[in-house]
Parts: C-alpha cells; sequence; structure tokens
C-alpha cells in the first residue's frame, strides 16, 4: 500500500544549487555507494577506467569536494561501505580484484580470493571465495555470463544468467552441478539486475532490457516464483554506460528507483507499479544509468557516463 508520509518526503527532496551536482569521475560511472554517516553526505562512485572517487558536498577536501584514486586498471563494477568498518570501502573489479580501502588513510590493501565473487546489498557486504567448508566461490569474475549477486540475509542467493534469474541455497552449493531452489521466469531479454528486498527478502526485483522491471514474490520459495508486478520502464544503454537497473530504497520494504534511457529522471515506484515520484532538474541531461537511496536517511544519488553525480536531499 502507497505510503503517503513517504511519498511527501520524497517530494521535499531537491537538488541544492550549491553542492547538488559535481563532476567527480573522468570516465562513465559504473557503481556508486553512500557512507552509511548521517551527520554529513559522503559518496564514492567507480568508474570504466577502474578509477575510484570520493565526494563530499560542501567541504574543502581535495579539488571541487572531490578525491581521486587509481586501485583498479578496469571497470568498477561493485563496491560498498563496510558496516562494521565504516571507514572500510570494498570495491570489486573486472580486473579481477576486490580491494579494500581505508578512506581516511588513503590506504588500499587487495583482499586474497581465490575464485571470488562480491556480494553486496544495503544490508550487507561479503566476499564468497573457496576458502573454506562454509565458504563456496560462485563464479569467475566478470565471465560475462554472471554479472552481480545479492546474498538475503536467509543465506539464499540470486544470480541471473541470460534471461533467467536463478535463486540458489548458498550452503548446499559445490563448484558445479548447482541446482537452483527457485527460478524466476518471464524475461524476454539480458537481465540487467536483480535484488531481494531489504530486510525480509519476501521480494525480488528484477531490470531486464525488455524495458520492463519485474517484482515476484519470493515470502516462500517455490520453483517457479509468482510474478506480482510488471512495469514497462526503458531499460536500454548504450555500450559505454553501466546497464541500468532498478534498486530498493533500503529504508523500505516495498519502494524503488530507476533511471530510464528515454530521460535524465530517477522514478520511484511502490511494488505495485504506482509511480511515487520522479526526479528531474535542469542541471541533469544525461541518462542516469546508476541510482541509489542513502540506507538512513532522505538522500537520492544519480550518476551518468559523463562522471557526473547528482544527490537530492531534504
Amino acid at each position: 500500500m502507497c505510503d503517503p508520509v513517504y511519498r511527501s518526503n520524497l517530494k521535499d527532496m531537491e537538488l541544492s544549487e550549491f553542492g547538488g551536482a559535481a563532476k567527480v569521475m573522468n570516465d562513465s560511472i559504473f557503481s556508486a555507494a553512500f557512507h552509511p554517516c548521517t551527520s554529513r553526505l559522503l559518496m564514492a562512485a567507480g568508474d570504466n577506467s577502474g578509477e575510484v572517487g570520493l565526494w563530499i558536498p560542501d567541504s574543502d577536501m581535495g579539488d571541487n569536494d572531490v578525491l581521486l584514486f587509481e586501485p583498479h586498471t578496469k571497470p568498477v563494477v561493485c563496491m560498498a561501505f563496510s558496516r562494521s568498518h565504516p571507514t572500510d570501502l570494498l570495491t570489486l573489479s573486472c580486473d579481477g580484484t576486490l580491494r579494500s580501502t581505508n578512506v581516511k588513510k588513503a590506504v588500499f590493501d587487495e583482499v586474497p580470493m581465490p575464485c571470488v565473487m562480491l556480494s553486496m546489498n544495503d544490508e550487507m557486504s561479503q566476499a564468497v571465495h573457496r576458502g573454506s567448508s562454509e565458504q563456496v566461490g560462485y563464479g569467475n569474475l566478470c565471465d560475462g555470463h554472471l554479472t552481480n549477486q545479492f546474498v538475503s540475509a536467509t543465506r539464499i542467493n540470486v544470480g541471473f544468467f541470460s534471461s533467467v534469474v536463478s535463486i540458489y541455497d548458498v550452503r548446499c552449493m559445490k563448484e558445479s552441478s548447482n541446482k537452483p531452489v527457485s527460478q524466476l521466469l518471464g524475461h524476454s531479454d539480458s537481465i540487467s539486475g536483480a535484488y531481494f528486498s531489504p530486510g525480509t527478502g519476501n521480494r525480488v526485483l528484477t531490470s531486464c532490457l525488455d524495458d520492463s522491471i519485474r517484482i515476484y514474490d519470493t515470502s516462500e520459495i517455490t520453483h517457479k516464483a509468482p510474478l506480482l508486478t510488471r512495469i514497462k520502464h526503458g531499460m536500454e544503454t548504450q555500450p559505454w554506460m553501466s546497464d541500468l537497473a532498478a534498486v530498493w530504497d533500503p529504508k523500505k520494504e516495498d519502494c524503488f528507483v530507476g533511471g530510464q534511457h528515454t530521460a535524465a529522471s530517477q522514478n520511484v515506484f511502490h511494488e505495485g507499479g504506482q509511480l511515487q515520484h520522479s526526479f528531474q532538474h535542469p542541471k541533469m541531461t544525461k541518462v542516469l544509468s546508476v541510482t541509489l537511496f542513502h540506507p538512513h536517511r532522505n538522500a537520492l544519488l544519480g550518476c551518468n557516463a559523463r562522471g557526473k553525480m547528482y544527490v537530492f536531499t531534504d
């Protein structure tokens, strides 16, 4: 059910004329993350060339409130701040490395990982590898088949191959011949994102290049998860851009945000398909291929292929 208070909070969020936008990266942004701090906004981004940038609006940090680092040599496809050590930023790249960065000291350490995948959402970040009886690697990094995966609190893993989303129980995974416990069917093109809903994991949100966002019911693990909602939404992008993918608001179990290729806007939807709010601004002239909400406060970040970042706050 749509929450009128939530919709009102969205409408109160604005892009500040001073400090609401910045040129952060030198290349197309492929990933981004909010620091969980609520007293001040700190945002990180990773681009197509392997650079990582930190942006604190209205600060005296670096050049134009931005610090740039070069920890990787290929696209940074996933990143998250550690919940247990908030000064540490984990970044995963197609160069085959996972790095942990202390943002205070600007020190980059490579995390040892034989056969690794990094699983991230707003609740946790976890590197899973073949290193013990309890941790098993899921696949090869950036092999073109498995682009992202996200672990829920119940240790159920989502992997999406081509046009099918498969759900696996990570406690039962082996190096080969793994069978999914459930599948999400109905996609007619490649899938660019699949996320469990925050908190319960009772929903999975998928984005597909057939210009559709879908929500599936995963409250009970069945062989074929029921489709609850399909929303027509422009999801195609150009080769130099990261894929468009809708993501949950970590503060809400039933609302999510996504950019679209037809306009430089960020649209927030309820899981039932109702548009809650559309974020637009004259400064935003290019498609926002990376979008995400702050985990604790009313703030929304959008990033584009020209390395620019925009943040709406209340």
